[in-house]
C-alpha cells in the first residue's frame, strides 16, 4: 500500500506541472490569436 501511496504522489505531481504547463501554453496561444486578429490592421 505504501508503494502505491509514492508512486500516486510522483503522478499526481506530474499531472501538476503538466497541467501548469499546458494552461501556460493556452494562455500564449490565446493572447498570439487575439494579437493577430485585432491588433494587425497594417496590411
Amino acid at each position: 500500500m505504501m508503494y502505491g501511496y509514492g508512486y500516486g504522489g510522483s503522478m499526481m505531481w506530474g499531472m501538476g506541472w503538466g497541467g501548469l504547463f499546458g494552461a501556460l501554453v493556452c494562455m500564449l496561444v490565446i493572447a498570439a490569436l487575439v494579437k493577430y486578429l485585432f491588433f494587425d490592421h497594417r496590411r
